[in-house]
């Protein structure tokens, strides 16, 4: 199992690039209170356009607008567990998850290459038609077939640091 794992985390990093666009639900998100915020506690994990220079923290650059605030307002209020997240969102209002994903949402993300070209067809394939044998379901069926992500439940998974990747699968085992 750990195996598949291996290979579904490297497909996810080199899956084609698809920025979201932030899905916005009454009033208009201030992009520069969420410059601010980004600059003064996100960029030092997720980097100041999104893109995360630590292979173990999330890329938010593309990520969906609505998956980004949701998730945001789950560590606040606990449903979703991690010390340093719960304590990054414990000040931030509604308004600013939502400025936040707007923000993030907005952002390039930068491609990432994996190594070894039988691991990413190995990783497609799982992440296509899932595996049986280890009762896997395919990726894609919640994730959309080209890793952009179904809002608001599903993120966009192409482009993510494998190790992340990794850590996160291993986490919903």
């Amino acid at each position: 199992m750990r195996y598949g794992l291996v290979l579904f985390a490297a497909c996810i990093a080199v899956m084609p690039e698809i920025p979201a666009q932030a899905q916005e639900s009454g009033g208009k998100p201030d992009l520069a209170k969420a410059q601010q915020i980004v600059n003064t506690t996100c960029a030092a994990c997720h980097g100041a356009d999104g893109n995360s220079p630590t292979p173990v923290n999330p890329s938010l650059a593309g990520q969906l607008g609505e998956y980004i605030s949701l998730q945001l307002a789950h560590f606040k209020n606990g449903i979703r567990s991690n010390a340093v997240m719960a304590g990054m969102a414990a000040t931030l209002t509604p308004e600013d998850m939502k400025s936040l994903g707007a923000f993030f949402a907005r952002q390039k993300p930068k491609g990432l290459a994996a190594k070894d070209p039988a691991l990413v067809s190995a990783g497609q394939k799982l992440y296509r038609g899932g595996s049986v044998a280890s009762a896997l379901p395919a990726c894609a069926a919640c994730h959309s077939p080209n890793g952009a992500g179904i809002p608001v439940r599903y993120p966009r998974l192409s482009g993510q640091h494998a190790d992340y990747t990794f850590a996160q699968l291993q986490a919903f085992k």
